[in-house]
């Protein structure tokens, strides 16, 4: 069996806890809770998170299918460099993220959503990984001329003879039915 690679799970986890507290913090603010602000805090660390989570890391094996628009977020993750491919330093982001939201009621789901995120990223720097952005390769073309266009036939295609495909029209009528119709009159 091959290796569980477990950035994939975490990315995962952390865009979906991301739209949680987003999800969490707008109904605190709607509803003006008593620790309203925690949940602006958490509308925005929300945002944060699904910005730096939108983007999935490049496997190490297989192919790894892109998610629509991820790489326009892919060229702003990769300008922070080393800080954003660790994911040592993303589990700690993620970790110290999810403390304040998790004082209101409405984004404690996605505090504890972020907490496990976290701490599967922690697992992931435990054994290698870091991410890694899926690269487009170029598409080759081929070569126009050379042996890619090939000849037009020189025989025509076989065909029956000109008699056997034209049909007399009392052959073209229909068949006849066996069974006697009668039609009865009303």
């Amino acid at each position: 069996m091959g290796r569980i690679e477990w950035a994939m799970w975490a990315n995962e986890q952390a865009l979906a806890s991301g739209l949680i507290l987003v999800t969490g913090g707008i109904v605190a603010v709607a509803a003006q809770f008593k620790g309203w602000p925690f949940a602006a805090y958490a509308i925005a660390a929300g945002v944060f998170v699904c910005l730096l989570e939108y983007p999935r890391g490049k496997r190490k094996k297989g192919s790894t299918m892109e998610r629509c628009g991820q790489k326009y977020l892919t060229a702003v993750v990769k300008v922070f460099g080393p800080i954003t491919r660790n994911y040592y330093v993303r589990a700690i982001l993620h970790a110290a993220l999810a403390v304040p939201a998790g004082f209101l009621l409405s984004t404690i789901l996605g505090t504890a959503c972020l907490g496990i995120a976290s701490a599967i990223y922690l697992l992931a720097a435990l054994r290698g990984e870091e991410w890694n952005p899926i690269e487009q390769k170029p598409q080759e073309r081929p070569p126009v001329g050379g042996g890619t266009i090939k000849q037009p036939p020189t025989m025509p295609p076989p065909r029956p003879p000109a008699e056997t495909r034209k049909k007399p029209p009392a052959e073209l009528a229909g068949q006849e039915n066996p069974i006697p119709v009668t039609v009865e009159a009303e």
